[in-house]
């Protein structure tokens, strides 16, 4: 559990991808990107348990691909949310919160729920009853990873009423923006 816990509240690009939609969203128009977040992560688990792993162990260069496709991807977000101006309301606004299969996608070029579900599935998967073991490892996530992200998502909705003003809102962008290309720090160096 605690190991669920720390890795979960943790940034990475799931909670500022969360913050970033509480604060332009709001939390209701957000629970489907954080139900998104906890649900694909647990499926995440769950099939890595039942053997993906193996497969980056007897294909390394499949690793190097997902690696080199989630740091594009992270890029490009970080670019949108660097970019991204306050939703002025109309039912023309084309930004739009994430979708709850559009986050549990995302957890797919994760490279921060990659890690998480390596490691969970390596060190607290028993040998002795691996099926038993994976699946408590997975709820465990899914029970503490749901109110994680839903306070990431408040942060946001928090700091909304500071940032009405535009010239913080873009600060706000930029810096939201940053953290996340910080957080592919580990990915890029292997820190992990």
């Amino acid at each position: 559990m605690a190991f669920a816990f720390v890795s979960s509240v943790t940034p990475g690009p799931n909670n500022l991808m969360l913050m970033a939609s509480g604060t332009h969203f709001g939390f209701s128009r957000t629970i489907p990107h954080m139900l998104g977040v906890a649900g694909g992560f647990v499926l995440m688990v769950l099939l890595v348990g039942l053997g993906l792993a193996q497969l980056f162990e007897a294909f390394p260069a499949l690793r190097l691909a997902l690696k080199i496709i989630s740091i594009t991807y992270l890029v490009y977000l970080a670019w949108k949310i660097a970019t991204s101006t306050a939703p002025n309301g109309s039912v023309e606004s084309a930004a739009k919160p994430m979708t709850f299969l559009q986050a549990a996608l995302f957890q797919w070029v994760n490279p921060k729920a990659w890690t998480m579900a390596l490691g969970a599935v390596s060190v607290y998967v028993p040998p002795t009853n691996p099926i038993m073991g994976l699946f408590l490892v997975a709820v465990t996530f899914g029970v503490i990873n749901l109110p994680v992200v839903s306070a990431w998502a408040l942060m946001g909705v928090q700091l909304r009423q500071f940032l009405q003003d535009p010239n913080a809102l873009r600060v706000f962008n930029i810096t939201a923006a940053v953290l996340l290309l910080a957080s592919l720090y580990p990915v890029i160096f292997d820190k992990h």
